[in-house]
C-alpha cells in the first residue's frame, strides 16, 4: 500500500508492509522518487534552502518514474505553504515539483487546491506525535468541488513523519476525492537513514 521497498529478496507484488497492516494509511500509494539519504539530502537542502529552483525538473522526473501508471485523469496537488512562509521563501517547493509533473503529462495542476489556515512552526525535528499536533486544522481544501470525485497526485518534496502529507489526504478525502497517491522526491525510511551524516 505505501509501497516500502522490502530489499531485493523482501515479498514482491501486491505485499504489504507491518506498518500498513497494523494501521491502514488512509492514501493510496505513495511514490517516492528516492530514500532521504546523505546525497537526497543534499539535492533537497540546495533546492529548497539554497534556491537552487532549477533543480525543479529533475526532481520531478525522478517523481515521475515511480507513479503507479493509471488509466484515470489525474489532478495534481502540491503541498500548500503557509503564505508568511512562502513570502519568507520566495516560492512552493512543493508547487514548483507539481508544475513540472504537470509539463511531463502527469495530470492538471490545481496549484491552489489546498490552503494552509494557520501558520505553524517549522516541524523539522519534531516526532510525528508533535507535527500532528501543530498541523490539527491548519490545512483545507480551498475549492472542494475541484476535488471532488477526482484522482489526486498530492506532491511534496520530502516525505518524513507523514504528518502533512496526512493532514493533506485526510482534508482531501473529506471533500470527496476519490484517491489520493503521495508523490514526493525524497522519502525518510529509518533503515535508509542510517546513510545520512
Amino acid at each position: 500500500m505505501c509501497q516500502r521497498p522490502f530489499g531485493e529478496s523482501g515479498p514482491k507484488g501486491e505485499a504489504i508492509c507491518a506498518p500498513c497492516l497494523g494501521a491502514p494509511p488512509p492514501h493510496d500509494g505513495i511514490a517516492a522518487g528516492t530514500l532521504y539519504t546523505d546525497t537526497s539530502r543534499k539535492l533537497v537542502l540546495a533546492y529548497k534552502h539554497g534556491k537552487r529552483i532549477a533543480l525543479a525538473p529533475l526532481l520531478a522526473r525522478m517523481i515521475s518514474a515511480r507513479l503507479p501508471e493509471s488509466d484515470q485523469e489525474r489532478l495534481i496537488v502540491p503541498v500548500p505553504l503557509h503564505r508568511w512562509r512562502q513570502w519568507q521563501r520566495g516560492f512552493n517547493q512543493a508547487a514548483l515539483l507539481a508544475r513540472e509533473l504537470e509539463k511531463i503529462g502527469c495530470g492538471d495542476l490545481l496549484v491552489d487546491g489546498l490552503r494552509r489556515t494557520k501558520r505553524t512552526p517549522s516541524l523539522g525535528g519534531m516526532g510525528a506525535k508533535a507535527r500532528a499536533k501543530f498541523l490539527a486544522g491548519a490545512i483545507e481544501v480551498a475549492k472542494p468541488a475541484g476535488v471532488k470525485g477526482r484522482h489526486i497526485i498530492l506532491v511534496d518534496d520530502v516525505l518524513t513523519s507523514g504528518a502533512t502529507s496526512t493532514a493533506c489526504v485526510k482534508a482531501l478525502k473529506r471533500a470527496g476525492a476519490e484517491s489520493v497517491v503521495i508523490a514526493c522526491f525524497a522519502r525518510v525510511l529509518d533503515e535508509a537513514l542510517k546513510h545520512v551524516k
